[in-house]
Formats: structure tokens, sequence, C-alpha cells
């Protein structure tokens, strides 16, 4: 989509360049302005009566399509689509034929020209000036009261779409885990840190009756993977059952809704609710925040959406954010790992603010010489972690509901080591609303 929009752009500059040449043709050299929005603005001012020349009437055309190609330019709005910009184009090119006064006609065309190649600039990738993602925030944007909840019911539920299904595991990871894409039109929004319900097609063996809604946190910002508002991501764990007497996988015992998800291709309708829960929302206000994540495989997905918020979008949140975000995952092996390319990358423009550490339980060991488990990990920065909190960070976890046990053990340690209340200590980040929980 964006070669196609640079492609018409750059169609527009050929048709510009050769007004220019063939102006030059027959004027004299004239004394150009700098500023094309300046020129757009004088040319579009210009006046027009019933007796208007067919010279000022070729000029005005000249000056709105250079009008246009500033808007384009000096805006956010996008490029104009590939038929609206050949007929610019085209008019362009049929005013050269009837122009005579070259002194205005390059200085509006000039004007289109410089328009035409900072819109090219400006969607280019890495030319800096994506369009902003202002049009799904609240007034303003950290305001929470306006968060939508359980739009959708089980009864009434709404029906997306499948846009695309992908592994996104190497093959020595342990089990399949798939990024979806679904479809919901701009009709089901949602805030970073919400889930969406799915309901499996088909009725359950036992009493035939509809299968029941599984809850999944949403792998994306609100603003979807295509940064439309138009798709949500869904992170999604194949889940199988090896029995130990067949010595293979049980597919009667196989995960009814993970299945269906991960079979799932293009076109392929989803039944949907929610969006659910306001617990692992982001307290955008204070722009110092500091957030830590804790994640085990597939729970790393609000985190995702939290960091493509943050660092990869043009967000009023990501403008301000001065914060440090941190994240922990703990995975089986380096196979397993969840989005890294896109951590990485957070990393790389962002050493200040981002910082990552992995628990890669088959790789490496803890500091007792045992697997390194995410409790682990966290351990090794309790310190930091433990002032940072104290400050007003706020800590995250997402995961297995088995991962709580060993990371309550392990802050129970720390608090005693640094003599500190465990139950005190926590119940004070609850009371702050520093401690967020979701689990399953």
């Amino acid at each position: 989509e964006d070669r196609k929009r640079r492609n018409t752009m750059a169609k527009l500059i050929l048709a510009l360049s050769a007004l220019l040449a063939s102006a030059n043709a027959f004027a004299p050299q004239v004394a150009l302005p700098a500023s094309a929005n300046h020129v757009s603005s004088v040319a579009l001012g210009m006046a027009a009566d019933e007796n208007v020349s067919k010279r000022k009437r070729a000029l005005k055309t000249l000056a709105k399509t250079a009008g246009v190609l500033s808007t384009v330019a000096f805006t956010t709005a996008g490029v104009p689509p590939a038929a609206i910009a050949a007929k610019k184009a085209k008019e362009v090119v049929e005013v050269v034929e009837t122009v005579d006064n070259t002194q205005k006609l390059l200085a509006a065309g000039v004007g289109a020209l410089a328009a035409g190649v900072a819109a090219i600039k400006l969607t280019s990738p890495g030319g800096g000036g994506e369009k902003a993602q202002d049009f799904l925030e609240a007034d303003p944007y950290w305001d929470q009261s306006t968060v939508p909840v359980n739009v959708y019911k089980n009864k009434a539920p709404f029906t997306g779409k499948v846009v695309s299904t992908k592994r996104i595991v190497g093959p020595k990871a342990t089990g399949e885990t798939c990024h979806i894409v679904i479809d919901h039109k701009g009709d089901f929004p949602y805030w970073e840190g919400q889930s969406w319900g799915v309901i499996p097609p088909g009725t359950r063996e036992k009493d035939g009756k509809p299968h029941a809604v599984r809850l999944y946190s949403i792998a994306s910002s609100r603003y979807g993977d295509d940064m439309t508002g138009n798709t949500g991501s869904l992170c999604v764990r194949r889940a199988t059952y090896w029995c130990p007497e067949l010595k293979a996988e049980d597919p009667a015992k196989k995960g009814i809704c993970s299945n269906f998800l991960c079979d799932t291709t293009a076109g392929a309708e989803v039944m949907m609710t929610g969006p659910a829960g306001k617990v692992m929302l982001m307290p955008e206000e204070d722009p110092t925040t500091d957030y830590i994540m804790v994640a085990t495989g597939t729970g790393i997905a609000p985190f995702r959406g939290f960091i493509r918020r943050l660092f990869f979008e043009n967000t009023p949140a990501a403008n301000a954010y001065k914060g440090q975000a941190w994240l922990f995952l703990g995975v089986a092996n380096s196979d397993a790992l969840l989005y890294d390319d896109e951590f990485q990358e957070a990393k790389s423009k962002f050493p200040d603010n981002f910082r990552l550490d992995y628990a890669l339980s088959r790789e490496q060991e803890n500091k007792k010489g045992g697997k390194m488990y995410i409790q682990d990990k966290v351990e090794e920065y309790a310190d930091e972690i433990f002032d940072k909190l104290n400050n007003g960070a706020h800590i995250y976890f997402c995961g297995l509901k088995g991962m709580m046990p060993g990371i309550q053990d392990m802050l129970a340690e720390v608090c005693k080591a640094k003599d500190l209340d465990y139950d005190e200590f926590i119940k004070g980040l609850k009371k702050s609303k520093q401690w967020h929980v979701e689990v399953y």
C-alpha cells in the first residue's frame, strides 16, 4: 500500500516536472518564492469573476492542484487516492498548454512540486512523518472514563473476520503459538490491556449447548497492527494433550478454542465478546510513570500492545512518555520467544525508555544452578524493582496462573531480606493501584 502511494506521488512529480520544463521553454527566468505553502496560499487567493481569462482559469486549476499537494505534504492526512491523484496530474499537464503567464505558473508549479516531494518523504518508510494515531484517543488521551467494556455479550456477539493467521515461533519451540489478526471494521473498539472473548463454533458433546467464551488478551494497540483502527490481534498457543498411554497427542482432549483459532485462515468468521477488563490498563496521566511488565508465554499479549503504543506509534501517549517500560518474558528457549524483533527494535531506538530481559528456562541457569524461570530473572533486579515500586512504578503480571506462586514466594523472600512485611507491602501496592494481575 505504501509503495502504491509513493508511486502515485512519483507520477504527480513527473507531471509537475514536465509542466515546469514546458513553461521554461517560453518563459524568462524568474526568482521563485522559497515557501511552497506561501505560494499555494497566494495562488489560491487569486480573484475570480465571470470574465476571468483563459490564462487565469488555467492558473487557478494549477493553484488548486498545488494546494491539494501542499495539504497532502504539510498535514498528516495521507495521500489522495490514485484516481484523484491521476486526475490532478492530468489537470496540471493540460495547464501547460493553455497558460501564458509563466511567472505565476512557475511559482505555483514549484509550490506543488515541493509539496509533492515533501509528501513522498512523509509517507515513505523511515520518513519520520507517519500519520498520527490520534483518532481513537480520549480527551485528554489518558482519561479512562470512556473505556469500552462488554459492548458485545454472549447472547449478541460480534462477528469478526480473520485477516491472517501466522505461526510466530521457531521449530524448536515447545508447542505452536500463532498471531491472529482479526478485522472488526472499527466497530469493536478496545484499549491496550483489555481482552476479547471468543466463542468457538459448534456445541459441547456433553449437553449440546454452545461452547463457553474463552478470554484472550489483545496483542495489539487500539489502532491494530495496520494502524487503521479496524483490526485487533490475538496471541494464541495451540493447546494439546500428550497422552502417556498412547504416547501421542490425544485429539479428544485438545483445546477447543485455541485449535479453532490456530487453524483459521483469511476470511474465517470469529464470534467475539467484550472488550473485557480494566485491571491491566496503563495509567497514562503521568508520562514519567515506569511500567514493569512480567509475562510468561502468551501472557506477552497485553505488553506487546503497551510497547507498540509507547514506542511504535505516533500517539499522544508516545509523544509524552518519559518513563521507562521494563519487560520480563519467560519462555522455554530462544525459538519460543515472541515478538522479539519488535522488542529489539524498541530497545535499539529507545535505550533509555525500554528495557528487556528474558528468562529461558531450558537455556539459562539461575544463581542456584537450576533452571532460569521468570521469578529468578526478576529477582536478579530485586533492589532496582523495589526502588521503582517505591517511587510509583506499576507492575503487571500476565500468563498462566502457575507463574504467580513462584513470583509471590520470591517477592516474600526479598521483602524479608529488606525487613519489610510482605503482606503489607503488596496491600500498599494494591491500594495505590500499582499492582496488576491477569492470569489464566
